[in-house]
């Protein structure tokens, strides 16, 4: 009988990749895993926030838009010069050598106001400058007495104008609060008309921004954005506070570019100080477009593409090599959402050298 030889199979053990799933390498007894012939190195899972963005142009501009007309007649004798910030109380521009002052309200100057005309909301507005400004104490009402003009002439001395304890048309212009020069559209010396002399903004800097109409869902009142200044390295808080509900054309030039029609939003910044330097400058306004939080996420040049299809990344342990599969979910920068069996925060995982 012939001998027989007792042949030792070397078996190959393939447990198929999927979700969750390991590879393992066996001859008999494990062994050490395959050298890569690429440099690698290592990273780290972790448990993190991941969120997506879009990036859409915007501008540094400045909170309302007011338009300050001149009612005296005579010559300009002082104006303002762009960017310039005037306060209640403080001269905006002279006529004549007379000062026209800056005092805050919402209705405009529509009449003379002195002792006998009629009552009126203007008659309030005015009495609650001259209270702000520290001119005397007087009931905040319609009427315009004698009290009133007592504390008018006292504002007017002051002030080193006529003292008649009557407010003439041309004597104060009004705007909700501070306000900023835009434009002039006289010069020193030029005869005053009426009509408007300047075009002002609030004080208060906002974004401006131009979002695409495909994009407009994204942009939420309410929500947190990054606004990069134009330096192009720092980033800003801000939260969009209005969105228009009515799509703007490019202009000329950006339809010659094939710009699509776009939604105006305002983002109004988280600390304004830090663009105190900025006027009127371009930025880019980072929008959220997805986002998770608390999940496991791992550096994305980690996965590796499985032949089956989908993706593994090599998990280290020690001198131990393991390919397990993942499902990735959101992509972000340089990082990935991952879930598999077994993974947790702090294992490490195969990268490309960096």
């Amino acid at each position: 009988m012939a001998d027989r030889r007792a042949v030792v199979l070397i078996a190959v053990v393939v447990v198929a990749v999927g979700a969750g799933s390991v590879v393992v390498f066996e001859r008999g007894h494990p062994s050490a895993p395959a050298q890569s012939t690429v440099a690698t190195g290592s990273a780290v899972i972790v448990r993190t926030d991941l969120a997506t963005t879009i990036q859409v142009n915007g501008t540094l501009g400045y909170a309302g838009s007011y338009l300050v007309a001149n009612q005296a007649t005579g010559t300009y004798t002082a104006l303002p010069t762009p960017g310039q910030v005037i306060t209640a109380g403080q001269p905006v521009y002279e006529v004549d050598g007379r000062a026209v002052v800056l005092w805050y309200g919402a209705r405009p100057v529509w009449r003379a106001l002195s002792v006998g005309v009629p009552d009126g909301p203007d008659v309030a507005q005015l009495k609650r400058n001259l209270v702000a400004l520290g001119f005397g104490a007087l009931r905040i009402d319609d009427h315009f007495d004698a009290a009133t003009a007592a504390v008018v002439r006292r504002w007017q001395a002051r002030l080193g104008v006529p003292v008649t304890g009557a407010v003439g048309m041309a004597d104060v212009v009004y705007a909700p609060g501070p306000i900023r020069v835009d434009t002039v559209s006289a010069s020193l010396g030029d005869p005053a008309r009426p009509g408007t002399l300047l075009h002002t903004t609030g004080t208060s800097q906002i974004v401006n921004v131009l979002v695409p109409v495909a994009q407009e869902y994204l942009a939420r009142v309410g929500d947190t954005v990054g606004v990069v200044l134009p330096d192009g390295s720092s980033t800003v808080s801000g939260t969009i506070t209005s969105v228009s509900p009515v799509a703007s054309q490019p202009s000329q030039s950006a339809q010659s570019n094939n710009g699509p029609a776009s939604v105006n939003a305002t983002v109004v910044l988280a600390n304004p100080a830090s663009v105190a330097s900025f006027d009127q400058a371009p930025v880019t306004v980072n929008i959220t477009d997805q986002s998770v939080r608390g999940v496991l996420a791992l550096p994305i040049n980690a996965l590796v593409a499985l032949a089956g299809g989908g993706y593994g990344v090599y998990v280290l342990s020690g001198r131990r090599r393991t390919l397990v599969g993942v499902r990735t979910g959101l992509f972000s920068d340089t990082m990935v959402q991952v879930s598999g069996v077994g993974l947790a925060p702090g294992m490490s995982v195969e990268v490309p050298a960096s």
